[in-house]
């Protein structure tokens, strides 16, 4: 093991070198990070990101992969994938996870023991800890919704703030704002108890046929842009004549233009491209900065 991960020593069955991130992104993207190691508990996790914030590592924590685009050079530093996945169903529709449980599969725990609320997560790759940093929602609902408390681990310890003190916003919240460090171990979720699940599932296979039906099937990261207030962010590129626009191997889909999609040999750096220019065309055009929806991670 290189000297300067030796801390990392008793955790070296699950640390690799060298990795290609493109192994654990939704994109299939991403060139190699100095270190990776999953973690499979909220201890673990604790544990590992207490030595690297101790060692001043640069570190980053992936899920699910969803929503991040990786350069194609990779990041040099630490890439912790978070495969915390216990979860315990408490009284009255309260369901506890840890961060690195899956969204789908979240929706589908809680469609099966009739709970009702989550149903619009059927069909977000992301896991609870992305999702409560960054609001994730859908079709109507989002995290602020049925979020009750998030247990955050910063270097001075854990706290347990209430989803008040998140101060949710559009896809955004005091988290994603935060400049220090910080990660989601566990939250826990309000549902309304009592429902019956086939009930549920239909309604959950509705938002699965609408998604298909709306948005383009293929490699892509999801939305690429947040929709600015009062617009859409597929409205606006789709005016600017943007929609078809090709660079190297990724395309802005004919379907949706708020998608960008693989359609094979694409790069990383294909997708920053695209999407400097889609925000150059759009600012020239009406005056509005599209916001990423999608995280950009290490060297492009």
């Amino acid at each position: 093991m290189s000297s300067r991960y030796a801390p990392l020593t008793r955790f070296a069955d699950r640390v690799k070198f060298d990795e290609l991130l493109s192994r654990y992104t939704v994109a299939r993207l991403g060139g190699p990070a100095d270190v990776l190691i999953t973690v499979d508990s909220s201890a673990m996790l604790r544990d590992v990101l207490t030595i690297a914030w101790r060692e001043g590592w640069p570190t980053r924590i992936l899920g699910g992969g969803a929503n991040v685009l990786i350069g194609d050079k990779g990041f040099r530093g630490l890439i912790v994938i978070n495969d915390a996945r216990s979860i315990t169903l408490g009284e009255d529709g309260t369901v506890t996870a840890d961060s690195g449980y899956g969204l789908i599969q979240l929706a589908r725990h809680a469609i099966a023991h009739g709970l009702s609320g989550f149903e619009w997560a059927i069909s977000i790759p992301g896991t609870l800890g992305g999702g409560i940093v960054n609001n994730a929602g859908a079709h109507g609902g989002d995290m602020a919704a049925c979020l009750a408390s998030a247990e955050i681990l910063f270097p001075g310890g854990i706290e347990t703030w209430p989803v008040a003190k998140l101060d949710y916003r559009y896809r955004e919240s005091a988290l994603k704002r935060r400049s220090e460090p910080f990660a989601v171990l566990a939250g826990s979720l309000r549902f309304a108890p009592g429902f019956d699940p086939a009930q549920l599932e239909a309604k959950a296979s509705e938002f699965v046929a609408h998604r298909k039906r709306s948005q383009p099937a293929g490699a892509s990261l999801g939305s690429m842009f947040k929709n600015p207030q009062g617009d859409y962010a597929g409205r606006l590129i789709e005016a600017t004549g943007l929609k078809g626009t090709r660079i190297g191997g990724v395309t802005i889909s004919p379907m949706h233009a708020n998608f960008f999609i693989n359609m094979g040999g694409g790069t990383a750096k294909d997708y920053l491209d695209l999407i400097r220019l889609t925000q150059s065309t759009v600012k020239a055009r009406f005056g509005v900065d599209l916001e990423l929806e999608v995280e950009l991670i290490g060297e492009f």
